[in-house]
């Protein structure tokens, strides 16, 4: 695999460079013509090399030792994109020193930033946090959006739809991914007008590649009977949230549950395999990865905690776009569904209310 190569922001997440250098590693391990432009502290980033020498050789250090903080609101992050390890990142994919960034640190901040200095693309209102969420089946599924955008309009929840369809073609090779809107019930009549105009909007559109299936619960989400959830960033941050609690505390209550008792204990050792299995799926690390799509370049936000395969894994999901050209598919699929024909649509049905 011949690529740009992609600058990591060795600074962010709640351990910085050391995780983020580690993680970069095993991504080099695992695709030996993987490069790096680690932006942060040289001395550092210097430090956590001479424990990967294999990644020493594909990587340039980009110098810089101010840090976005993880409470720092996004407008003060912002006035110092110029400054920050955070911004000098997506500034290199914005100037073609990089294909793709990668962050673990504050979403908001990396939001911005990203939004600011690359733009959405041509077609796209909002860019939309997107990440896979697993499920029961062999596939995870693709959400968005996961926070970028509190409130959405029908028109937003179209081009989430779209972006999110021409993902999981490249995560799954699916050609027509099934979509299925977030909402509180699967019937028809269920659900608010923005909602209610999306459907009727992705009923109607032909020639795109996906297969709009409706609503779906937030029960379902982890079933695996689709291969696309749409929301606004709100309703879809509050789901992913509530995921990933439900996640820990299952793993918990095995953890207290196998040692309560002797018997229990036991119980466990003529369990393991099963309960590794659980643990290996439940791992957010192995679905460590969010991208903000929409934006005119690939940039991918690493969760703060994730462990250096977390952290590979981001590594390898921003190749994975670069690969397959991400923006260029999304363009393809804004231009079959035909951007003026769904202006006209969304002004014609704000004007009937």
């Amino acid at each position: 695999m011949s690529l740009p190569r992609i600058a990591v922001d060795a600074m962010g997440g709640d351990e910085g460079v050391r995780v983020m250098v580690e993680g970069a590693a095993l991504a080099r391990r695992r695709h030996d013509k993987f490069q790096f432009l680690l932006v942060g502290d040289r001395e550092r980033i210097e430090t956590a090399l001479a424990h990967h020498p294999g990644l020493t050789g594909a990587s340039e250090i980009l110098h810089c030792d101010d840090v976005v903080g993880g409470d720092e609101k996004p407008t003060q992050a912002l006035r110092r994109a110029k400054t920050t390890s955070m911004g000098l990142a997506v500034d290199a994919v914005k100037h073609g020193a990089a294909g793709a960034a990668v962050s673990a640190g504050n979403t908001g901040a990396l939001m911005a930033m990203s939004k600011l200095a690359l733009r959405t693309m041509p077609g796209i209102d909002r860019p939309a946090l997107a990440a896979l969420i697993p499920t029961l089946k062999d596939q995870d599924v693709v959400m968005l959006d996961l926070g970028a955008n509190r409130e959405c309009d029908a028109r937003n929840l179209v081009q989430f739809a779209i972006m999110g369809a021409a993902y999981a073609r490249i995560v799954h090779g699916y050609d027509a991914p099934r979509v299925r809107l977030l909402n509180i019930g699967t019937e028809e009549t269920k659900g608010t007008e923005q909602l209610q105009d999306a459907a009727s909007q992705l009923k109607a559109a032909t020639g795109l590649a996906l297969t709009f299936e409706g609503f779906v619960e937030a029960d379902k989400i982890n079933r695996g009977d689709c291969d696309v959830i749409v929301t606004d960033g709100f309703s879809g941050n509050i789901a992913l949230k509530a995921i990933e609690g439900a996640a820990r505390f299952v793993t918990d209550l095995l953890r207290n549950a196998f040692s309560s008792s002797f018997r229990s204990k036991v119980g466990f050792l003529v369990s393991r395999p099963a309960t590794e299995l659980l643990r290996h799926h439940l791992d957010p690390n192995n679905h460590n990865g969010a991208v903000f799509l929409g934006l005119n370049g690939v940039v991918v936000k690493s969760h703060g905690s994730a462990s250096a395969k977390g952290v590979a894994n981001a590594v390898e999901v921003a190749a994975r776009l670069l690969e397959d050209d991400i923006t260029n598919r999304i363009a393809q699929d804004l231009a079959e569904l035909g951007e003026d024909r769904l202006r006209d649509s969304t002004r014609g049905e704000a004007a009937a209310k």
